[in-house]
């Protein structure tokens, strides 16, 4: 079933202004207290490290010609660092990924502090909290869901291809771009399934990738290859050249 978010709330103009709208959210109540018990129970293994413990803002360029959109931050992960997509396994499957496809400068992200630079791509969750068992309510989705509708309309005038990491991903790209007041064909999730659609002049690609997740990497759902294959047919539809 498909999810409606409300109308952009956000009057950010730029999308690092958007990004401080983000992190200084409070909307969900649920998420706000789960994130922040989060980053003081911690993970014995980061007992000694600080966690971010807010909402995680997107990461790389602000002219990206391709936006990558997965889920929501990790408890540990995005949640910990304060990047999405950092210091988790998927994290590493991302980031290694997308370096092979030159579309990033080091291999890994561990750290804010870390020099990683995206390279004409951009990096968005649909929630941007981490939710309890990775898994937001319908609610919360609804609440989120204007951050991503404004951050693709801010990022629209050089935004040639989407990739959506997940189904989750997958439905929230074209409801979003729907809202946008774009005519999408429905078409079901898939890894490398792919929509193309016209903005104007201009050619529109989404493609589907299976999540990173260790659910999927450890039961060889997803492999590096298949990754490599998607994220490089992805830069290739976004006009990004090495």
């Amino acid at each position: 079933m498909e999810w409606l978010g409300h109308l952009p709330h956000s009057s950010s103009k730029t999308l690092p202004l958007l990004n401080k709208e983000i992190i200084a959210c409070t909307a969900c109540p649920r998420l706000v207290q789960w994130r922040e018990e989060v980053a003081v129970t911690k993970r014995k293994a980061y007992e000694d490290e600080k966690y971010w413990g807010k909402p995680v803002p997107s990461f790389g360029s602000d002219k990206p010609k391709l936006m990558i959109i997965g889920l929501a931050p990790g408890a540990h992960g995005a949640n910990r660092t304060g990047r999405i997509f950092t210091g988790d396994s998927s994290g590493d499957w991302l980031y290694g990924s997308l370096h092979r496809a030159g579309l990033a400068t080091i291999p890994t992200s561990v750290s804010i502090k870390d020099g990683q630079e995206l390279i004409d791509t951009r990096i968005a969750c649909a929630v941007r909290c981490a939710p309890p068992d990775n898994k937001p309510s319908t609610e919360e989705r609804h609440t989120c869901a204007p951050f991503l509708t404004h951050e693709f309309q801010l990022a629209s005038k050089t935004t040639n291809a989407y990739l959506a990491l997940g189904s989750f991903a997958w439905q929230a790209t074209i409801t979003t771009l729907r809202q946008l007041g774009h005519e999408i064909v429905t078409t079901k999730f898939a890894h490398g399934a792919k929509v193309i659609f016209k903005d104007g002049d201009k050619k529109i690609t989404i493609i589907g990738s299976y999540h990173p997740s260790q659910q999927n990497t450890f039961t060889g759902k997803l492999t590096k290859a298949m990754l490599d294959k998607v994220i490089k047919e992805a830069a290739k539809a976004a006009g990004i050249s090495k």
